[in-house]
């Protein structure tokens, strides 16, 4: 005897096969299925779910369940590769959450993801772009290296009509669909917090310098100081590299830095590993935090959460990789067309936990 749930499950696959749906409205519910069929939440629960896994059916989260489009309704899910920049690993927040909700929308929308790690590699990003299309997978997700490279894997995506969208930054010499973070807003809304407070002196400390979300926070930064009248000191605003230097260079810089005539009263971190390091170099050269110096940071990505910041800014790091997700797949079924898009998200900047100037 076929159980309920299947028997459930096909009368509603007929009809979905039939046309009676239309993909644009919500599906049937749970309780409209158990009330039709005269069955409990769990039997309606596995035939919907059934669907689901098959591909038939598609769930957008804070939407509700749709009839997915007809190409996804091949049991045989599509493949959509996952191309990140780890040089830390998979263990920060910010990446985390991203990915997180990635996997989730290809789980619910029936493709497969694969993960493969570029780790700060132009090399490693353009074998792993190489590789994802000669196993012809449906689309790709990239989290750039930052410069320059490998333009031509991205021109030969275009011409293999392999949609592609990239997370966090943008390049500039691609013409490809981005979801970022309003990165200029950033920097120029954490330092106005920062001048708000008393800040008048504000130290930038930098791990990568040659991608877009670290330029466009640069742009902010100084757009707020000239928009507070604040001079716009070289030695203090450089889009110079910090965490990647040797220990012995980064305590020569921060000690210069400390020891100037009209040293820094707070040092601007690009991000969570930047801090970390940041605050162990401090540490060696016998400054406190924040009784000597304070510091902030201009995202959330790193492991650390414990140390006193004036101020830090946290990204919409779930959002970044849904809507990353969410577009590649409107591309792939050709829901969305026409030209690239960037799409822009906003930011947020926590409150000081530590007092004024």
């Amino acid at each position: 005897m076929v159980p309920l749930y299947q028997q459930i499950k096909q009368a509603l696959r007929d009809e979905i096969d039939g046309g009676r749906f239309d993909p644009a409205e919500p599906f049937v519910t749970q309780r409209e299925v158990c009330e039709r069929f005269g069955v409990s939440s769990i039997t309606a629960v596995r035939a919907l779910n059934d669907l689901v896994a098959d591909g038939v059916l598609i769930r957008r989260r804070g939407v509700g369940t749709f009839v997915a489009p007809s190409r996804r309704r091949d049991p045989n899910p599509g493949t959509i590769a996952c191309i990140v920049n780890a040089l830390h690993g998979l263990r920060g927040a910010h990446l985390a959450s991203i990915l997180t909700a990635a996997e989730e929308i290809c789980a619910d929308q029936g493709y497969q993801l694969f993960l493969q790690n570029s780790a700060e590699s132009t090399e490693r990003e353009e074998v792993a772009l190489r590789r994802a299309l000669n196993l012809g997978v449906d689309g790709i997700l990239l989290y750039p290296v930052q410069g320059r490279s490998a333009s031509d894997v991205y021109a030969e995506a275009g011409r293999r009509q392999v949609p592609l969208v990239m997370i966090d930054r943008y390049r500039p010499d691609v013409p490809t669909d981005a979801v970022v973070a309003d990165n200029v807003d950033l920097g120029l809304r954490i330092t106005d917090r920062l001048i708000g407070i008393g800040h008048q002196r504000i130290a930038t400390l930098w791990g990568e310098t040659e991608c877009t979300s670290v330029t466009d926070r640069h742009a902010g930064h100084l757009q707020s100081l000239r928009r507070a009248g604040l001079p716009v000191r070289p030695d203090l605003v450089a889009l110079r590299p910090y965490e990647p230097l040797e220990e012995k260079r980064r305590l020569a810089m921060l000690s210069g830095l400390l020891r100037s005539a009209e040293p820094p009263t707070v040092l601007l971190c690009a991000n969570g590993y930047v801090l970390a390091i940041v605050a162990h170099d401090l540490a060696r050269l016998g400054r406190r935090i924040p009784d000597d110096i304070q510091l902030a940071c201009m995202d959330d990505s790193g492991p650390y959460e414990t140390l006193p910041l004036a101020a830090e800014a946290v990204l919409p790091s779930a959002e970044l990789g849904r809507r990353a997700t969410e577009l590649l797949i409107e591309r792939i079924t050709q829901k969305a067309s026409g030209p690239p898009q960037q799409v822009v998200l906003p930011v947020q900047v926590r409150e000081a936990r530590t007092t004024s100037l």
